[in-house]
């Protein structure tokens, strides 16, 4: 895929999906920037990454920060001389029902996944304009296309990130920006597995998956390398599902 010497800043880099796709993009040539509050681990991944001969910068970024977003995007600019893609990784999961779900976690939730997404394409817009273009990938989930019981508040913010995604699709692309969902379903990260509080859920979930298993990191991460690349320019305003068949029911 066309990822040599592109720049690619990932959200919520630090573990699971995020450190997988950033291991992914380095290996293929990408010059990769990560943000996350994990720092620790975040430096992990840099050093992982530049071990194995790939370039890798992490920055402490609070995806709620206006501050934290403008503040990556202007190192990572005066670094690499340019921003070609924004990957919207970070994320939270509250799972509970309606009359369970707080007030607080409802704002918690929205205020990452939804009010993080924004900030973070707000703040990446000026410098692709001035790039000649982008690729702005956001993650959604297939609990952000169909209703799913008791994850009320995950559900709605993830179909607040893919209705941003058309919105901004459709107002950028003649600046050269392209703006896709993602929709994994249930990945074998620290979050996804979190969903199921013994084995026989977790068991119940992978009979259920047309495909008989859940996602590995891989699975989604090669899709959004996808997005990312010059083979998708047609794409723009997609929801790419990566979930085994399970919002094609």
């Amino acid at each position: 895929m066309g990822l040599e010497n592109k720049v690619v800043l990932i959200s919520g880099g630090s573990k699971g999906l995020g450190a997988t796709q950033a291991k992914m993009f380095a290996a293929a040539g990408a010059k990769v920037i990560i943000g996350d509050i994990l720092d620790d681990q975040g430096y992990q991944v840099e050093a992982e990454i530049a071990e194995s001969g790939g370039d890798c910068v992490y920055q402490h970024l609070d995806v709620t920060s206006e501050e934290d977003w403008d503040s990556v995007v202007k190192m990572t600019v005066e670094k690499y001389g340019k921003l070609d893609v924004l990957v919207n990784n970070a994320g939270i999961g509250i799972f509970a029902g309606l009359e369970e779900t707080s007030e607080e976690d409802w704002d918690k939730l929205h205020d990452v996944n939804v009010k993080g997404t924004w900030l973070g394409i707000r703040a990446a817009i000026p410098e692709m304009i001035t790039n000649g273009g982008g690729s702005i990938i956001n993650i959604s989930s297939g609990a952000g296309i169909i209703g799913n019981e008791k994850v009320v508040a995950y559900s709605a913010s993830k179909g607040a990130v893919r209705s941003l995604t058309k919105t901004v699709a459709i107002e950028y692309a003649s600046k050269g920006i392209r703006c896709n969902s993602v929709h994994p379903a249930v990945t074998e990260t620290d979050m996804g597995l979190s969903l199921f509080t013994n084995q026989e859920q977790l068991e119940f979930a992978i009979a259920n998956n047309p495909m008989g298993r859940i996602g590995q990191p891989e699975d989604i991460a090669n899709g959004i390398l996808f997005l990312a690349s010059d083979e998708s320019s047609y794409m723009n305003g997609s929801e790419l599902r990566i979930d085994g068949g399970n919002t094609a029911r």
